[in-house]
């Protein structure tokens, strides 16, 4: 299939449908002020040592938890103060996710890119409320969602300042995600800069019981298959100890372990004469 030129979407001092890998990491959820910048330094020596732009991700709140009991985060406020330090210390830009409209203005005050959650990839008025701020916008395509239905969410978002769709998987059965990488050029088709989400699509939602489970073993391989594809950024959940973090640890990436995998990612693109 033949693809549209691909839109630039500026985020922070990066550019996503650029020549460059873009790299989207951060923890899951903001922990606290101190857990929090160690990871965004950490990362930010990692990422300069092997000359990937990126961008610091942490949500400020984990609405969509498997049970009441799971940990959410610190709340709005704090959370974006905390990320308001991030950057400020790093010169990054941060993303998080926003869960309903009264959380979109607030939240584009401080944060450089907005992130609609999987789930509510089809809220017309949170779609509507993002693009209606002068930020760009990351969808993450429900795993409910064929490629193709991407088009409904192009339509309500495109008329803002830049749309990233990111692909995290589809329902495959009960407690399962597969990924179709059909899915890439399909979107990228439309215009619109990809990123394949590598952590969430390892993740076996409700896996665990009473939360999530996931199957970190295989981000490696499926990072290499989705940059070999063309996409334009990879989104990744690192911490310094995925086996003791608050949520999603057993589909988050070791960051000791981050700069060998970014290493591998990076000589994969530049192997790409042109990305498809």
């Amino acid at each position: 299939m033949k693809e549209s030129a691909v839109g630039k979407v500026p985020v922070g001092n990066v550019t996503i449908g650029g020549p460059d890998l873009v790299l989207i990491a951060g923890p899951c959820v903001v922990e606290d002020p101190r857990n929090t910048l160690d990871v965004a330094r950490r990362l930010a020596g990692i990422c300069d040592r092997v000359g990937i732009p990126w961008i610091f991700k942490a949500s400020f709140d984990k609405a969509n938890r498997t049970s009441l009991e799971s940990f959410r985060g610190p709340g709005i406020q704090e959370g974006l103060d905390i990320l308001a330090s991030v950057r400020e210390e790093t010169g990054i830009g941060v993303t998080s996710d926003v869960h309903t409209t009264d959380q979109v203005s607030q939240a584009a005050e401080v944060l450089d890119l907005l992130q609609i959650p999987a789930f509510l990839c089809r809220q017309t008025d949170l779609l509507a409320a993002a693009a209606a701020t002068d930020k760009p916008v990351n969808v993450k395509k429900g795993q409910f969602l064929s490629p193709w239905d991407v088009k409904g969410i192009v339509g309500k978002v495109r008329d803002g300042n830049g749309l990233l769709v990111t692909e995290r998987g589809t329902t495959f059965g009960y407690n399962n995600l597969v990924v179709d990488f059909r899915s890439f050029p399909v979107i990228r088709g439309l215009g619109i800069p990809v990123v394949y989400d590598a952590t969430h699509s390892l993740q076996l939602p409700g896996g665990l019981g009473s939360s999530s489970g996931g199957m970190r073993e295989y981000i490696p391989y499926l990072c290499r298959a989705a940059v070999a594809c063309g996409v334009d950024a990879v989104f990744m959940e690192v911490h310094p100890d995925p086996d003791h973090a608050p949520c999603d640890g057993p589909n988050m990436w070791p960051l000791d372990r981050l700069e060998d995998l970014l290493q591998q990612l990076l000589a994969i693109r530049r192997s790409l004469v042109e990305v498809p």
